[in-house]
């Protein structure tokens, strides 16, 4: 109480003509609290400063949090909608005039009657994303299915988070990113970092990873590169892109050899043990070495370690789970946690790092494929009942399961899918292998896209939506522990743009479908709704308002009525989600990436993020600091490499795969393996790394194999140049 009214003072002492709205960054899925400064004479945001009473970075921002602010204001900004008028140039900002609403709707409501009339219900086409809030994921799913009547409906979390779903449905029965609090975190005494760039990708969270080191505990880093989490690490497993599967099945033979294993806990809360341990006596340390790259003795230190740690946090991101086998590589290092009975209470777990700020809740409620609200299964009879009965409509109405992302193109490709509503993503430059994607985007039928500005996917459009940014508008998000937060309005919209519920709801009338939307007149009109529809789901919202989740800090799901709580740590009675109650260690036989490295294509190329920008960079390329930070792209090249091609740092060189090429300047590091090379994925247009990365897709999440791929260095003529 002293500290917030200390704060309290600092405020009304040097802000007297502004007020400062409670909120949560736009960006990653921690979530940083913040204050956004707005001026009450203009009631425009004009500043940022860090809440010091958010319990999970208390106070900490990085540079994309302090300086996001500035989307909301740009010159950049979309304020009306656009038609385009010249079809010859899709693909690119020109062929676009300014239209009313009206005109856009009616526009929209023709066309897609159009196609649903000659071609089917399912000739439309949903792709959204997770930067959303809660209530607009909640109802994009709702407008795809019931104002549409599609099935093909799908999300760029398919991109991001969809391997780590995967993994804990199979193990726990359950998917939520963390089975802790971010609180508990340093104070473990062991953290196993598997695929995160952690002080780049979620620089916040950087100051309880180094509270475990100063307390004497252990920081174990799993990357082909020296990140600043690597280099501080007490080891780094510096282990090939593509092979985390057999690391983790080597570093499970250790534990189960070394007499790690919690006997009590796998006997009584497990399955699947035996049939694991036979398949990883296997993956000795000498075999493991062989297929990753890794010093043996490294991973003997390593299974030491963790095996001998009391509690024991074991975490990662998409540097596992952007794999072909991102589910098994998930599951496998779950494996770690549930044979030696580290999970299911405080201090120890698993957590994954999530990309997206509402990277979680967004994949909760009914814009995934296969998924309606409260984590239900669009394939469980049951489950589609109870949905079908909330909204209004017959079970003969519901679409049946669509599908994935990527998928989603290929069916445009064969005209199956003819038409776009495209929202808060920008596949143009997110989706692998580019040139496939972006031509079949440019010979769709019709595509409308809503934005707040004109991304590279954008360009494709017939029809653009001016779309809010997160500080326009209300409703909650879910971080990266499983706890539901408040995003709070602290201005009006700029120009005419609109929420993205509420096109919807708008659209839906135009459609014929009004009465199923009509009563949604307000953000919190559709976030009661969205708690209702939650009820009785695994992800159970409906006990998380949003008077609770003010008085707590955060709700943490599930959260089934107005007594609960919420559920900071799960498993603590040791039940699972299965239906024995138990949790399954899974055997999990090691297999190659989708391409490995051969003479043509000897290296392997891999990508991810850089402190200063988000996903696509639709938004952060554009605020000049970071872009005057970052630039432009780059390839990290090892030394060895460099003298092999004869290349120099800042150098220009020529990129390439079996999909397409770019070019790049040349960063000599030694924080990279001499056969491995990495681009930042921020950059549109011909920068974009993803016009040479693989569509090859996970069985089970459908996730593409972003993170390897074989590739080749070519030194450019500097005289044809």
């Amino acid at each position: 109480m002293q500290r917030d009214k200390f704060f309290k003072e600092i405020e009304n002492v040097y802000h007297p003509n502004e007020k400062l709205i409670k909120t949560h960054c736009s960006y990653c899925g921690m979530q940083c609290g913040m204050n956004l400064r707005v001026n009450t004479s203009t009631n425009k945001i004009i500043g940022v400063e860090p809440r010091y009473d958010w319990p999970v970075t208390v106070g900490k921002m990085c540079p994309k949090g302090v300086t996001a602010y500035q989307q909301t204001n740009h010159d950049d900004r979309l304020l009306k909608p656009l038609i385009r008028d010249d079809a010859s140039l899709k693909g690119t900002t020109k062929g676009f005039r300014e239209a009313s609403w009206d005109e856009a709707y009616d526009l929209i409501a023709k066309k897609f009657t159009e196609l649903q009339e000659n071609y089917g219900k399912d000739s439309l086409s949903v792709f959204s994303g997770v930067s959303m809030t809660n209530e607009k994921c909640y109802l994009t799913g709702k407008f795809a299915r019931v104002a549409l009547g599609t099935k093909y409906i799908d999300y760029n979390g398919r991109f991001c988070m969809s391997s780590a779903a995967g993994g804990f449905l199979r193990s726990f029965g359950v998917d939520r990113g963390s089975t802790l609090p971010w609180t508990d975190i340093h104070e473990t005494d062991c953290l196993f970092i598997a695929g995160s760039n952690t002080a780049e990708c979620h620089p916040t969270s950087i100051f309880r990873l180094w509270n475990v080191q100063e307390r004497g505990g252990y920081i174990i880093v799993v990357d082909p590169r020296e990140t600043p989490i690597a280099r501080r690490a007490d080891v780094h497993l510096d282990i090939r892109p593509g092979t985390d599967l057999a690391l983790a099945n080597g570093i499970l033979h250790l534990l189960i050899e070394n007499g790690y294993t919690d006997e009590q806990f796998v006997n009584n809360h497990t399955n699947g043990f035996e049939e694991t341990r036979e398949l990883v006596k296997e993956f000795t340390p000498e075999y493991t070495s062989e297929i990753t790259g890794v010093d043996q003795e490294k991973i003997i230190q390593a299974a030491e370690i963790y095996g001998k740690a009391p509690n024991a946090v074991v975490m990662f991101a998409r540097g596992i789970e952007q794999q072909h086998k991102g589910v098994d590589n998930v599951s496998a290092y779950t494996n770690m946690a549930l044979v030696t009975g580290k999970i299911g209470r405080p201090k120890s777990g698993v957590a994954t790092f999530t990309g997206q700020g509402n990277g979680q809740g967004g994949r909760e409620h009914g814009q995934k494929s296969d998924l309606l609200p409260g984590y239900r299964k669009i394939t469980n009879p049951e489950h589609v009942k109870e949905v079908c009965q909330f909204w209004g409509i017959s079970e003969d109405e519901m679409p049946k399961a669509g599908v994935s992302a990527y998928e989603l193109f290929e069916l445009m490709a064969k005209k199956e899918i003819r038409g776009l509503y495209l929202l808060c993503s920008n596949p143009a430059v997110s989706a692998p292998n580019l040139n496939f994607v972006r031509e079949t985007l440019k010979n769709l039928d019709f595509m409308v896209c809503a934005d707040f500005y004109l991304s590279e996917s954008a360009e494709f459009a017939d029809v653009i939506l001016p779309s809010v940014t997160w500080s326009e508008d209300e409703g909650t998000t879910t971080n990266l522990e499983g706890r539901i937060i408040k995003i709070n309005k602290a201005q009006e919209p700029v120009g005419e743009s609109k929420p993205d519920w509420q096109m919807q709801v708008e659209l839906a009338e135009r459609l014929g479908r009004g009465k199923y939307f009509s009563h949604l007149k307000t953000a919190r009109d559709v976030a009661d709704e969205f708690r209702a529809a939650s009820k009785g789901g695994y992800a159970d919202y409906y006990g998380a308002t949003w008077e609770k989740i003010e008085k707590q800090d955060g709700v943490f799901w599930p959260c089934k009525d107005e007594e609960d709580e919420g559920t900071p740590h799960m498993f603590l009675d040791k039940k699972f989600y299965h239906s024995d109650g138990k949790a399954k260690i899974c055997a999990l036989p090691y297999r190659k990436s989708a391409e490995e490295p051969d003479e043509t294509y000897p290296l392997r190329m891999t990508n991810g993020r850089v402190v200063y920008h988000y996903l696509s960079g639709n938004q952060t390329r554009r605020i000049p600091f970071l872009r005057d930070m970052c630039p432009e792209p780059f390839i990290e090249v090892h030394p060895q490499t460099a003298e092999k091609y004869k290349i120099s740092h800042e150098e220009e060189v020529r990129l390439y795969t079996r999909r397409g090429e770019a070019f790049y300047k040349v960063k000599i590091t030694e924080a990279i393996r001499p056969d491995t090379v990495f681009v930042p994925y921020h950059f549109g247009h011909e920068k974009s790394i993803n016009l040479l990365t693989i569509a090859a897709l996970d069985p089970m999440s459908r996730m593409p194999e972003f993170k390897v791929c074989a590739a080749q260095i070519e030194k450019l003529d500097r005289e044809k140049v």
